[in-house]
């Protein structure tokens, strides 16, 4: 990634960040409201799972400059969320729904670089889990 999309992503979600929670709740009501078949995928709590997500958000972030040491915790999380059900054609739905909801809460903050500097982080970290699912090489859906 260029210099320039780093900062896209570093200003963005360090403007996003204090409202880490919200992002998380909107989100997943975003999600299951446009695509509730998903819901069974989750827990009915989602209290952890909120929690565990933004910390993955942050953990990316934090390490985003060298993405060779986020492969491996990458790969155990895309092998956790094979097990849960969760396929190739499931993570543009989030990739596009988080991005969205980021967008919403951004408000006019929010540009199309943004959007692409976040699509283009999204699709890397899909692709390294999927790496990570057993058996043969997946792709990430387009």
């Amino acid at each position: 990634m260029t210099e320039a999309t780093l900062n896209l992503l570093r200003t963005s979600f360090n403007l996003l960040a204090p409202r880490g929670e919200e992002l998380m709740e909107r989100f997943f009501d975003k999600l299951f409201g446009e695509r509730p078949e998903l819901r069974p995928l989750f827990p009915e709590d989602l209290t952890e799972l909120r929690s565990h997500l933004l910390a993955s958000i942050v953990l990316v972030m934090e390490n985003i400059s060298d993405p060779g040491s986020l492969k491996a915790p990458l790969q155990q999380l895309g092998a956790r969320h094979e097990a849960y059900g969760a396929v190739g054609e499931h993570y543009p739905i989030f990739r596009n729904t988080l991005i969205a909801t980021m967008n919403e809460m951004a408000g006019a903050a929010w540009t199309t670089g943004h959007t692409d500097a976040w699509t283009a982080m999204l699709n890397l970290v899909g692709e390294v889990m999927l790496s990570g699912y057993a058996g043969e090489e997946r792709r990430l859906a387009a």
